[in-house]
């Protein structure tokens, strides 16, 4: 695209000069001979770069223009001309927001060289505009119950440092989310902050979508390729599911955490990398450690500032603004009118006990949205999606006690067959897919009744 310049200039002979020179290099140029005619030509041209000349007769001089450009176009590179400037002149210009100032008589290597320069600055500027153009808004941490009020409370204090958190609790809870207001209240929040989902990286891969590789370092690499760590260079990375990383990525991962570099697969040289890091994970790390299954080094590299975010059924007095806010965000996404909750529908959801937490909300709250009408949620409507489970009512504690017991139970067995199945019988790995001990899983499947036709090995 042609760079456009607007030489604003009282003498003829100069603009003439001017023009032919940069037109010579291929910019698009128009000029202009007063104050009084600069901005509304700046208006209309758009220019990347203005050419102001000091001293002008008559109208404004250019000290006045680059105080009206600055308040209409405070981003707007200038340059500043004049062969009668002081001291006093130049500093003035300089604190007005001036690129460059220019003494006449001018020679063309210099003013080649200063609207290069001033064009590279433009381009930059708006090129960080279109970045920030691009990053979300600070994300929304709803619910005002005191748990949710202390990771608030966490965030504001810890966003400011550099260091590293481990933001720990169940799927769907909003860890990220958690991450995510920590990077956007940081004074990294100027870029882009980079995650990774370590559980869903192919194994084979994970070093070189972390570090990197180069060119031939292996099968498959027909080009060089940057890592995550080196994309959020100068911002944050977030690896979710950081308890899924496998043992040999985790020693080269402290590496860097330690070296504060990164060597690329197949590569000679570390860069050195500026990168806060914020990981989380649904698994018990300490547990890990002590299986062997997490390196106690990395673990405590990471667990510089805990953070445990709570499950929904921890925080069941945040469920009516939940409700609300993620109403209104499938009413937006799915171009309906959110609906009503009433109490009925509210103490229904209540009861639920909830296993996929705010992301479940959010799913349960989405379907109803598009498959409901405009009036009010039934509780009826909820348990189509549910399920039966009992229903408490505001004057039935007990009753709302029951069906939550009830529900729990019922999701608690299912667990339990599932990672029996998938264990084929063998109690100790059906424990370790539950994040539990053996003799804990041995309780739990006795007071629910279920049959102990397992193997031990």
């Amino acid at each position: 695209m042609t760079a456009r310049v607007l030489i604003v200039d009282d003498e003829g002979n100069l603009r003439r000069m001017l023009r032919a020179l940069l037109e010579e290099e291929g910019y698009a140029v128009e000029d202009v001979a007063g104050g009084d005619d600069a901005l509304p030509r700046l208006a209309r041209a758009a220019p990347d770069v203005v050419l102001l000349d000091l001293v002008m007769a008559p109208g404004p001089d250019g000290l006045t223009v680059l105080q009206r450009i600055r308040a209409d176009h405070p981003d707007q590179a200038v340059i500043m001309m004049s062969g009668k400037a002081s001291l006093a002149d130049a500093v003035r210009a300089t604190k007005l927001g001036a690129f460059q100032f220019l003494e006449k008589p001018l020679t063309p290597e210099a003013v080649l060289t200063t609207v290069r320069a001033a064009l590279d600055l433009a381009r930059a500027r708006a090129e960080n505009r279109a970045l920030r153009a691009e990053l979300p808004a600070a994300p929304e941490i709803v619910g005002d119950g005191a748990a949710m009020r202390e990771v608030r409370a966490f965030i504001a204090r810890v966003a400011p440092t550099p260091a590293r958190v481990l933001i720990t609790g169940e799927s769907g809870t909003g860890k990220e989310l958690v991450a995510r207001a920590i990077h956007a209240q940081s004074p990294r929040a100027g870029h882009p902050m980079v995650s990774v989902n370590c559980a869903a990286l192919p194994r084979e891969l994970v070093e070189s979508e972390l570090f990197g590789h180069e060119k031939g370092a292996f099968t498959g690499a027909v080009s060089r390729r940057e890592g995550r760590f080196e994309l959020a260079h100068g911002s944050t990375l977030f690896l979710d599911e950081i308890g899924d990383l496998p043992l040999d990525a985790q020693a080269k991962f402290l590496r860097v955490l330690e070296d504060r570099a990164v060597q690329r697969l197949g590569g000679r040289t570390a860069r050195e990398v500026d990168v806060r890091v914020v990981a989380a994970t649904n698994r018990n790390l300490e547990r890990e450690v002590a299986d062997g299954r997490f390196r106690q080094d990395l673990f405590f590299r990471l667990n510089v500032l805990p953070i445990r975010v709570p499950a929904l059924r921890e925080r069941l007095e945040d469920l009516p603004a939940l409700v609300a806010h993620l109403s209104a965000a499938a009413g937006a996404r799915c171009a309906r009118r959110p609906r009503a909750f009433p109490d009925a529908a509210l103490h229904r959801l209540r009861a639920h006990p909830w296993p996929g937490n705010v992301r479940e909300l959010a799913n349960v709250i989405e379907r109803l949205t598009i498959i409901g009408g405009e009036e009010a949620v039934s509780p009826e409507e909820v348990n189509a999606i549910l399920g039966k489970e009992p229903l408490p009512t505001p004057h039935s504690p007990s009753a709302a006690q029951s069906g939550l017991v009830a529900a729990l139970d019922t999701y608690e067995r299912d667990l339990i067959e599932r990672a029996l199945a998938g264990a084929a019988g063998n109690i100790a790995e059906a424990a370790r897919r539950l994040d539990t001990d053996r003799a804990n899983l041995y309780r739990r499947m006795r007071r629910l009744g279920l049959g102990r036709n397992d193997t031990e090995t």
